[in-house]
């Protein structure tokens, strides 16, 4: 391990324009749980329904209310602060090596930790609007609502995360593949890349060093210039 942790630091040490694509496993320090991993939310049933269906576009019109006591019990993470992985990221960007952060998770934790430059391509929770008038609201008002949020004009609140059965916001999406396109290292941290199109980001990468920090194998391994599978607060501890 050892060996990987002084590869890993020579690569970003020869690097000058990395991209980091994340995923719920940057997130599990802090407390939030990942979707897929042993403790993951797919393990769950909630009023017998799974989270598949319960995170859908589906859901959230067909029983809202559902959908809401759900999500609420969650995604609420706005006392949850950013771990290790997620400060180290930072100072890699206040030092003019990392370009950009794009992410698959929702909790703002990367802003909450000082990155400047994030691409939530699956939205966030801090963000939420009215169907009706379009008027946003914070996440408290959704957080600290009882039943369904409603705006002041009547209308129906929704969160600004993508759902199931929904698209990525494309100028987010487009954005991110640019700064894949010119990076000259690729690192994914904590994502099992099996959701798609978030995970085909990956294919716009021509750089030099492609790097897998993930506790499970991915699809791409076979890709990588490097793997490590440990925890990631463990790699940045070494680091």
């Amino acid at each position: 391990m050892k060996d990987k942790i002084n590869e890993l630091k020579s690569m970003i040490d020869s690097s000058n324009s990395i991209v980091v694509f994340t995923g719920a496993g940057v997130s599990t320090d802090s407390g939030i749980r990942d979707f897929r991993g042993k403790n993951g939310l797919y393990k769950d049933t909630y009023q017998d329904e799974d989270p598949e269906y319960l995170l859908s576009n589906l859901c959230f019109f067909r029983e809202t209310k559902m959908f809401y006591n759900y999500y609420r019990d969650t995604f609420n993470c706005l006392d949850i602060l950013p771990n290790i992985t997620h400060m180290y990221l930072k100072k890699l960007e206040d030092i003019g090596k990392l370009k950009a952060i794009i992410t698959q998770n929702i909790d703002g934790l990367h802003t909450k930790a000082g990155s400047k430059c994030v691409y939530e391509i699956h939205g966030s929770i801090y963000d939420n609007y009215c169907l009706k008038c379009g008027k946003h609201y914070n996440a408290e008002k959704v957080f600290n609502s009882k039943g369904i949020p409603l705006c002041s004009c009547g209308g129906l609140i929704k969160p600004s995360v993508v759902l199931y059965g929904e698209s990525l916001p494309m100028d987010v999406f487009q954005n991110a593949i640019k700064k894949v396109e010119k990076a000259d290292m690729l690192i994914v941290l904590g994502s099992s890349l099996t959701v798609y199109p978030a995970s085909s980001i990956i294919d716009y990468f021509h750089g030099k060093h492609f790097v897998i920090l993930n506790e499970d194998s991915t699809s791409f391994d076979d890709r990588a210039d490097l793997i490590i599978r440990d925890n990631l607060s463990s790699i940045f501890k070494s680091l």
